[in-house]
Parts: C-alpha cells; structure tokens; sequence
C-alpha cells in the first residue's frame, strides 16, 4: 500500500493529489487490461465449436463424405475423403470384402471443429448380416484442413479402434467340434471328414494351359491315373477361362506324387476339409446326395465371428456365437456290399451304375458305377428311356385296370413308377432334369433307376405277402418325398402275375445265362441296338438295378449282373 503523503506537502497543492489518484489509477487500469488481453489470447487459442447445419466445404463435408461412401460400402469412394487414398483405399477394401456384410451403415457423432485447422469425431459403424446377426463399433477420428480442402486423418484405427497397419476385420464361419459323420447301416463311418488337397489350375496364370493340364496329369499319375490331360483340359474348356479344381487328394495323396504340383505354372494347391469315404477303396454316386445332406447340418448348426487379423497377431475374436455339433447321418448302407457293386461295375466298358436295395424296407445297401458313367453324371433322379423292360410289367397293368376299371396311371403310382421320388441323400437333381416324368405306355416312355428301384421293392414286398409299396431311401428316419401320385395297396393278383414273367425271364428268357443266382426274378430289357439297357432282379432279399448306355447295352447290364452274383 502506498504510504500517505505529509500534511506539509500538501499545503497550497491540492492538485498534486489529484494527479497522484489519476496515476495510481492508470496502473491498476492497465494492469486489468493485460490480464484480460492474456486471458483473451488464451481463449483464442483453444475455441472450438460443434459442427452443425450443411456445410459443404468444412470438416463436416469430409466426414460426412467418408461415412456417406462407406454406407454404399465404395472403399475407393471412402479413400478419397482422406489424407491417404492408396492406403485408405486398401485398408477399407480388404475389411468391406473380408467381412462380406449385407449392409454397413455409419453415423458422423460427435463432431468438433478447432480454429488451427483439425476436427475429431466419432464414427458408430454398424454391420449386419441375414439371421438377425449384428456387429456394433465406435471409432475416433481427426480431420484436417489442407489445401486441397478438409481430410478426414487416416489411420487404420478409425476402422476399428486398435487395428494395426495392414490388419482389417472379418466375418468367418465356424463349425462346432467333433464334425459329424456318415454312418452305415452297422454305424461303422462311412464317410467322414478330412483334410484335404484341391489342386487348382488357372489358365490366366499359365502361358500355356495345355502344357500345365499335361504336367499336372503326370504329377498324379501315380495316384490319379484316370484324371488324364484331356480330362484336365476338356474342365478348362466347360469353364470358359475360370479356374478348375483338377482333382482332390487327401494328405496321404500328397507323399507319393510324380513332382510337386505348386510348381506347375498355374497351379495352386488349397488346403481344405471335405467329406470323403472312411475306406478309401469305397466309391458311390451316393456320395454327392450324401454330402449335401451332411452340409445341410453342418450350416444349421455353424456359428460366426467377427475377427481382428493383421500382420503378426493372432486373430482376435470380437463377437461371435456358436451352436452345439450337429448329429451324425446314420444310413442304410452296407459297406461290404458297397464294395461288391463298386467291382461289378466296372465289368464292362461303357457306361454302367449298378444300384441295391433291401427287399423289405426299401433302404439304399448301396450304389456303384464305373468312371464311364461317373463321365456322363449319370444318378437316381435322370429319366432314361425304359425300352422293352417293362413289357411284362404294362401287360399286367392293362389287364388289371380293364378288370377292375381302374385307370393304368393310378396302378402305375402304386408301383413307384408314375410318381416323382425325391430321396434324401440320394437324389442329386441336375439342372435343366425336371425329374421322373410320368409313364404313358407310349414310345420312348422313362423312368428313372429310383422308379426301377422302388417297382422292384414294390414286386418283392408282394411276394412276401406284403402287398404295400413303399418309398426308396437312405437315410434312417428321413422319409423320401413322392409326388405326381401316390403309393399304396397292391392287388395280389397284379403281383403274381408280373412275378411269374419275372421267373419265366430268369429261367428261359434273357437272363436264363445267369448264375450263382438261385430264385432270382428278372426284369431285362434294352431301348434298341444303342440302349440303354436295364436289368431289375430280385434275389436273395435284394433288388438289384442296373442301368447301363452304349451298344449291346441290355449285354453289359446282364454282365454286370453276373459279376455281381459271381462275388457276392
């Protein structure tokens, strides 16, 4: 405090203190500016606002550039909202395919503009995907003013707080352990699940496709000797330019091949898990239906992740869930007897499948054919012309339905052969085959080999006394679907008679050279000098059906016949 002025200096100067006041005052005034101008320039230096309104060349266009993009899920469309276009470009590509969402949608939060240039801001992107599945993050980001205008800062984090350069999410599958297998009918595994080898050739990355088929071919000679060059490049044919999955070999495979495939311009060897037979000298058209019912649970019960991958760290699990292991797939077949059709089959040489059945319930024992008809994707669902063989079959028919007036397609339907048979595990439907079309009694009139199956069911239920037909399957408790008519009660009469042309067949007709085959009933017949052939019989409480294609075909179905009684 400043001390009081003497008494005697004030005498005759009363304006002295005037001045001393005004001065006094002057400091404090200008001391109350400084501080308030310190504190102003502070204030300058930090003030922010929030960013609202529409503003299309601020932070907020940039931002709202960038999410507006990733909503369309455009990574290029994204990368140019930001300070690095190539990266951003890549990092957001790799993410968007690799987590294949059906929709991505994000939201701007948060938005921040400073008066030297930056912004920040949050991102909430939500990704979704059919079945309910939903996965929710929150990100934080920065912008900045450059002179190409507002950019949104890249770094990987603004994708997922934490991600590495390089590293991006995904959206995987997952299985639930153990897998389930296919069993016989003993419940011994009949097929199961391996790893695998698909050897890939891609004819964009080969100079020459012709050589590469050529020197894949000798590589696996040793232990794919039927996959030829010509087999190789008649698939790059069909493909029209896309990549071909050559053959499948199982790791065993791997160890005893003429040259290292990878090596092979073109080539590419994908490791894989599959369903393949527990005994690999087992071979069956079944295979597919079979595979196809196994996946079907494998995808009922499979769960899903979202990962965080990236270059040195293990794949972190970010969301996910996963259902308990699906059921095995018990069936009706006999493995033993699998084999025996497999050795039959390959008696001639053209196309022949060869199928059995059990006698009284109508499950599936097994199914075979040779490499000719596997080449012709022959299976249970195609329609082929029935020829002579079901002669004695429509004769009866006719006099059953004049005796009865009964109209010969609902008998037809009884029998299993006017109907349509879907079978699970079995029937593998090709595109453009419509199924079993309806018999008519008219030329070129078809059936398939599961409608043959189910007659030969149906005639030897009847001749145990059962006179009800029932559907083909395989699969234990899955029924088989029938539609175009209806199975059903079989007159007695009907039966016994085309049961006593089946023997006079067997005994005198043409399949009197048959042997080892004592009882047997038989159906044969052929659909002109080119086929195809068929034989149905009826032996030792099995149906057996043969289809086989090419000349003297109605020869090679009684051949293939043979050898399996031969070696039953």
């Amino acid at each position: 405090m400043t001390a009081p002025i003497p008494e005697w200096k004030l005498k005759g100067s009363k304006s002295r203190v005037t001045r001393v006041k005004i001065v006094n005052m002057k400091i404090w005034v200008k001391c109350a500016i400084l501080a308030t101008c310190a504190a102003l320039g502070i204030a300058v230096a930090v003030s922010s606002c929030g960013i609202t309104g529409t503003d299309d060349t601020g932070a907020a266009a940039a931002m709202r550039g960038y999410a507006s993009a990733l909503n369309k899920q455009d990574a290029g469309g994204a990368a140019q909202f930001t300070t690095a276009p190539g990266q951003a470009g890549e990092a957001l590509t790799a993410t968007l395919q690799a987590m294949r969402a059906n929709s991505v949608h994000v939201e701007v939060r948060n938005p921040v503009e400073y008066s030297d240039g930056t912004a920040s801001f949050a991102l909430k992107t939500t990704y979704t995907w059919d079945k309910g599945r939903k996965f929710e993050t929150t990100s934080n980001g920065t912008a900045r003013h450059l002179s190409t205008g507002w950019k949104v800062t890249w770094e990987p984090s603004i994708i997922y707080p934490g991600l590495p350069a390089g590293g991006m999410l995904r959206e995987i599958r997952t299985d639930a352990t153990p897998a389930p297998s296919v069993r016989s009918r003993t419940g011994k595994a009949f097929m199961v699940l391996q790893p695998v080898n698909e050897l890939i050739l891609d004819p964009a990355r080969t100079r020459n496709p012709d050589n590469s088929a050529r020197a894949l071919a000798r590589a696996i000679a040793p232990i794919a000797p039927l996959v030829t060059a010509q087999i190789i490049t008649n698939k790059l044919d069909e493909a029209a330019g896309r990549p071909v999955t050559a053959v499948v070999l199982r790791d065993s495979d791997m160890g005893v091949l003429a040259g290292n495939p990878a090596r092979i311009p073109g080539v590419t060897v994908n490791k894989a898990g599959a369903l393949v037979m527990a005994d690999r000298r087992l071979m069956s058209p079944l295979e597919s239906g079979l595979t196809n019912y196994w996946q079907a649970i494998r995808d009922a019960t499979a769960g899903w992740q979202v990962q965080m991958v990236g270059p040195g760290i293990k794949p972190r699990k970010l969301v996910g869930e996963q259902g308990p292991a699906g059921p095995s797939v018990f069936t009706t077949v006999d493995q033993s007897l699998q084999l025996t059709l497999g050795d039959a089959a390959v008696e001639v040489g053209q196309p022949a499948t060869i199928l059995a059945l059990d006698a009284v319930t109508g499950g599936i024992l097994g199914m075979a054919q040779n490499t000719y008809a596997a080449q012709r994707n022959i299976n249970v669902d195609q329609a082929f012309p029935v020829g002579t063989t079901l002669n004695p079959v429509f004769d009866a028919v006719g006099r059953a339905a004049a005796a009865n007036q009964e109209s010969s397609e609902a008998i037809l339907d009884r029998l299993g052969l006017g109907v349509q048979l879907t079978v699970p595990g079995a029937s593998a439907p090709m595109p453009g085959q419509p199924g079993v079309t309806t018999v008519d009694f008219q030329h070129g009139q078809t059936v398939s080999m599961m409608n043959m199956a189910a007659l030969g069911v149906a005639l030897a239920r009847g001749g145990a006394g059962q006179f009800t037909s029932t559907a083909p399957f395989v699969i234990k408790g899955v029924p088989t679907k029938v539609v175009g008519g209806s199975l059903g009660e079989l007159d007695p009469a009907l039966i016994n008679q085309i049961q006593r042309a089946m023997v006079l067949t067997a005994k005198k007709g043409d399949a009197s050279d048959l042997t080892r085959a004592p009882g047997l009933r038989a159906l044969v017949g052929t659909n002109g000098p080119q086929g195809p052939g068929w034989f149905v019989g009826l032996q030792g409480g099995k149906v057996i059906v043969v289809y086989t294609e090419g000349p003297k075909s109605g020869t090679a179905a009684l051949q293939v016949a043979q050898k399996y009684f031969t070696i039953k």
